[in-house]
């Protein structure tokens, strides 16, 4: 085989391999295109509590780690702002639509090391398992910048308390 053969089958499978993954990407993201909450504004008379600068990294659906949701404003690693409310988590990622995740519909918050493409130090991430509006159940990986992820997952972790007996909601 000549030289310039090789060089047109190395182009043509790369040329293949990138359109398979444009149109996987694509399948999933119309799979996914109906948002995750429809709550974009916390409810009048919201108390904010905690704000942390740091990143937004993924949603996953329960079980399934590896296998990234690609839900509107959710598809893609990003620097957030989060804010924990005595009513949800609002998530503020740059250049998308505010999502918040009311409190009731927390189901637990954990920390985490792994999430798809990242690995961080021993329980470096905040892993909050919630309810869509669907009714399905999430995974949303968080990271925060200038806090311990423990100061994170507590905040949050308040959330889900029910204050008169001191169990989950």
């Amino acid at each position: 085989m000549t030289r310039e053969g090789a060089l047109l089958i190395t182009v043509a499978v790369t040329v293949v391999l990138l359109a398979l993954m444009v149109w996987a990407w694509r399948r999933k993201a119309r799979r996914d295109a109906t948002p995750l909450s429809e709550m974009y504004e916390l409810p009048e008379g919201s108390q904010l509590g905690d704000v942390f600068d740091g990143q937004y990294v993924a949603t996953t659906r329960t079980g399934e780690p590896m296998q990234r949701i690609a839900a509107p404003g959710l598809g893609f690693i990003s620097s957030a702002t989060i804010s924990v409310a005595d009513t949800g988590v609002v998530l503020d990622l740059v250049g998308q639509r505010r999502v918040v995740i009311p409190a009731d519909r927390i189901d637990e918050v954990a920390q985490a090391t792994v999430a798809i493409d990242r690995i961080v130090e021993t329980d470096g991430l905040v892993r909050l398992t919630w309810r869509t509006d669907s009714g399905s159940v999430v995974d949303t990986y968080l990271r925060a910048k200038d806090a311990p992820a423990s100061a994170l997952a507590d905040s949050i972790h308040a959330l889900i308390q029910n204050p008169r007996t001191g169990s989950h909601a």
